[in-house]
Parts: C-alpha cells; structure tokens; sequence
C-alpha cells in the first residue's frame, strides 16, 4: 500500500481521499476546514497540522483545490512564502485534481519537473456522487508513464481513466467538456420548462425525450426538473452537487482558452451568460442544474 498526502477535502476531495483510505492506503490529510479534517478522520485517513505535514514520508500527493491561483500558492508558495514542491523527495508523483488553467498547470508541472519530480494535471468528472461512489472520469495530462503510475490510485477514486495527451492537456479536454454540459443542462432546462409551461408532465416528456434524439446526461443521469429523477440535486432543493458558482468559473476557464486560441465559442458564450446571470441572482451556491429557474418566471418548478 502507498503512503498519501491528500490536500483539500472539500465536496469532491473529501470523498476521494476517503476512497484511498478504503482501498488501504496510508492518506494523510489537510485541510483550511477543520469540519472536513474530522469527515477525513471518520473515513480512516490521519490528519496533518499543515500541508507541509500531510507531504511527510509521502512520493504520492493529491490536491484538489479550487483556483490556479491555489494551486500555484500551494505548490510555488506564491502567497505563502514556501516552496513545497521542495519538501518532497525525488522521483515523487504529484496528482492535481483541480480544474484549473491550463498556464497554471503547466507552470507548476515544470516547477515539477526541475526538481527532479513527476507531475500530471489530472481533473475529474463526475461530480459529488460519482467522487462518493469512486467512479469518477480522470481526464489526464502529462507524460505516458507518469499516467501508467498514477493509474492504479485513480483506478480507486473512479472508472475511467484517460491520457488526454501532454501536461495540460487534461485541463483543455476538462474545460471542453464542461462547456458542453452547461450547453446541455441550459437546453435541457429551456425544453423541459416550455413544455411545462404548455401544459406537459416534467416526467412524461423527460421519458419521451430521453429516448428520442434529444437525449442527453442532464436529461437521463442529471434531470433538472424537481419530481422527475431521484438522488440528484433537483430533487433535494439543488443542494449538494456542482454549485452554479464553479461553473461560472468553468465557463471563464473555457472562455480564456477560446480566446487564445481564436476559437468561436457563440453557445459556449451564451452559456457563461446565462450561468452567470443565475449566480448573480443568489444562485451561486445551488446546483447548476437550478438554471432551470432562469425559465420559469421566478415560479417555483415543483
């Protein structure tokens, strides 16, 4: 079994460290929240005062923070004054999870890679249930064998596993990605609501989409629509799942590569927009699935 250091617990980082820890692994933690320290603790993994701690006796560690901006504070002790890539023994493997720029990845992974360390940009997808169930998709960049390292760590944290290609490559097939679920989850809100409000059941059209061509993962595994799916966020009044906020930052995530790389993006773009505007509505820590409200004129869907 391997020797962890897992920093950042939070609703995706919690889970999977506690996966580790099942799977046998030695995973100490650390986290700002001390709530998320004592879950960590309940699920078998060993707390760390700090960071630099959790990293003590580990050649594996695992972040999952939320920014580039953390990451690089974490790693190249931009705002924190220590560089912590140094505290870790040659040859170590480091795993970020985050979903962050590509720039900052790769930035990072070259700080890496000049001390004498192995790094790879590893996002996920999935979301809290699939982090709690341990089948989650890795989306990964870097080198080959770093890949083939890390995989059998990944394989205890989610299902499927893929090399995107070089170092950030996992952050631009992450960022894809997730600019075509919130086009989806956008569309599938906007359908469900005009059919509603038209007179439809939610869950007979649902149904009647879902296995038509409009068919898609917001509408079979995700549905935005109160009553119609169980065990999603839509059916506990949006808690707990992907809050809108992040995928505002997504969107900007994907926005920033568009524009470097010249790419047309209008639905993307319109996306952000409407997420955005959600957000600035108070929405920010609800489910992104509660979009669907931008359609219903202020009416509560249920």
């Amino acid at each position: 079994m391997t020797r962890i250091g897992f920093i950042g617990l939070g609703n995706m980082g919690g889970p999977m460290a506690a996966n580790l820890a099942k799977a046998g692994h030695t995973v100490q933690v650390f986290d700002l929240v001390a709530e998320n320290i004592d879950r960590a603790i309940a699920a078998g993994c060993i707390a760390a005062g700090d960071a630099r701690e959790a990293l003590t006796g580990c050649e594996v560690v695992i972040s999952m923070l939320p920014a580039g901006e953390h990451v690089r504070s974490l790693w190249l002790g931009e705002s924190a004054g220590q560089d912590l890539l140094a505290a870790l023994p040659v040859g170590a493997l480091v795993i970020d999870c985050s979903t962050i720029d590509v720039d900052s990845a790769r930035q990072v992974g070259e700080a890496a890679r000049v001390r004498g360390l192995r790094f790879i940009d590893a996002p996920v997808s999935g979301g809290v249930a699939g982090a709690a169930a341990g089948t989650l998709t890795f989306i990964v960049g870097g080198d080959a064998a770093d890949f083939e390292a890390a995989k059998p760590l990944l394989a205890c944290m989610g299902q499927n596993l893929f090399h995107a290609g070089a170092l950030g490559a996992g952050q631009i097939a992450k960022m894809c990605n997730n600019m075509l679920l919130a086009i989806h989850m956008a569309g599938t809100a906007e359908a469900l609501a005009l059919g509603v409000k038209e007179g439809l059941d939610p869950a007979v059209l649902s149904t009647i989409m879902g296995k038509s061509s409009g068919n898609n993962w917001s509408l079979e595994r995700y549905n935005p629509w109160p009553g119609v799916m169980e065990n999603v966020p839509a059916a506990r009044n949006y808690q707990g799942g992907f809050m809108t906020r992040l995928m505002v930052k997504d969107l900007g995530l994907a926005m920033a590569l568009a524009e470097h790389g010249h790419s047309a993006v209008p639905m993307g773009a319109l996306a952000r927009n409407l997420f955005n505007l959600h957000a600035a509505q108070g929405q920010g820590s609800r489910d992104f699935s509660s979009i669907v409200e931008l359609y219903l004129d202020k009416q509560d869907p249920a």
